[in-house]
């Protein structure tokens, strides 16, 4: 087993450190701990991100994906999101300290996690027990039957708990996607099964029509982020990554849902963002004629409906920070006139 030691302090002798080197030395001959040095990591500086992220970033992001499980040593404020980030990428963790930081956070954390192991029970031999005691008797009852007759893949429906659990962290915490291959990552798991369990259920399973749909259903969640600014920002919800906004001189502090926070340099940024989610929608949109009959007209709705949305952004040179762009009834006859047109 490939362990990997995250400790929280620099200095060569600090107790966490010692206190990993320890445990690696207890370990089974067939497992291994690599204490990572965070000294070649360079610290938070705007202009770097700018400019995309460090070598050594990426090399410990790859290091760590590559490892069989993480023991986190940091301090108090610093292994919640660490340890939450692990999670998401499904390694088993060793953690003392809670990893929420209010009440209300662990609750919902705990009910996601009740609510998993419900869901992987099903097709097992444990599903009549679950569906006996589970607290959500309605969902799972309807559920289990169509699991069976349709081979619906669960580790789909868990990804979308994963990103569901990952929202709930960040927002609670106020952290920040650091990039776009992070921003991304989240919507791996929070958009791109839902098409995933479309295109199975369709029997459409080659790889070219999977990545078509993966490109729509990301699309689609970032043009859901840039509609719900004048929503998510009151929240401290923040999908903007860092390193967009550092490419475009803007601070976090200055995206506020509000007239006067419209600078040229937020007009920009938001503009980018538009533009890098229309070319991911028009990128999946030839999968309306891989899909057969009426889900492939529905499916060319859709595609307009987010490109429409866009067309709603972009007309209002940034002020979506404040104002929501919706679809009406009045854009009706020229979704389906684009629609024919695919």
């Amino acid at each position: 087993m490939d362990i990997i030691g995250l400790c929280g302090s620099l200095r060569r002798h600090s107790l966490n450190r010692m206190l990993l080197e320890l445990a690696g030395e207890c370990l089974a001959p067939s497992a291994t701990m690599q204490v990572c040095d965070w000294r070649a990591l360079p610290p938070l500086d705007a202009d770097l991100l700018a400019t995309g992220m460090p070598e050594s970033v990426h090399q410990l992001r790859e290091r760590i994906r590559r490892a069989d499980a993480v023991v986190l040593a940091t301090p108090n404020r610093l292994h919640a999101p660490q340890a939450a980030q692990c999670m998401h990428a499904r390694l088993p963790i060793l953690l003392e300290k809670p990893v929420t930081s209010t009440v209300a956070e662990a609750q919902r954390l705990a009910a996601l996690a009740a609510y998993r192991a419900d869901l992987m029970a099903l097709g097992t031999e444990g599903e009549a027990s679950m569906l006996a005691r589970t607290a959500w008797p309605l969902v799972f009852a309807g559920l289990a039957p169509q699991v069976r007759a349709h081979k619906l893949p669960l580790a789909l429906m868990d990804d979308l708990l994963s990103a569901f659990a990952q929202d709930v962290h960040k927002t609670e915490s106020g952290t920040t996607y650091a990039d776009r291959a992070e921003l991304l990552d989240y919507c791996r798991r929070s958009a791109n099964p839902v098409g995933r369990l479309l295109l199975h259920l369709y029997g459409v399973d080659d790889a070219e029509s999977l990545a078509r749909s993966d490109a729509i259903c990301t699309a689609l969640q970032l043009i859901n982020f840039w509609q719900d600014f004048s929503v998510d920002l009151p929240r401290g919800r923040h999908y903007l990554t860092d390193a967009d906004c550092a490419a475009h001189g803007v601070r976090r502090e200055d995206l506020r849902a509000e007239p006067a926070a419209l600078t040229p340099a937020v007009r920009a940024l938001l503009a980018d963002q538009s533009a890098w989610a229309r070319a991911l929608m028009q990128s999946g949109a030839p999968l309306v004629h891989r899909l057969p009959g009426r889900i492939g007209w529905e499916l060319r709705l859709v595609v307009q409906g987010g490109l429409r949305i866009l067309d709603k952004v972009d007309a209002l040179q940034g002020a979506s920070l404040y104002r929501r762009p919706t679809v009406g009834k009045a854009d009706a006859p020229l979704l389906l006139w684009r629609a024919l047109r695919m």
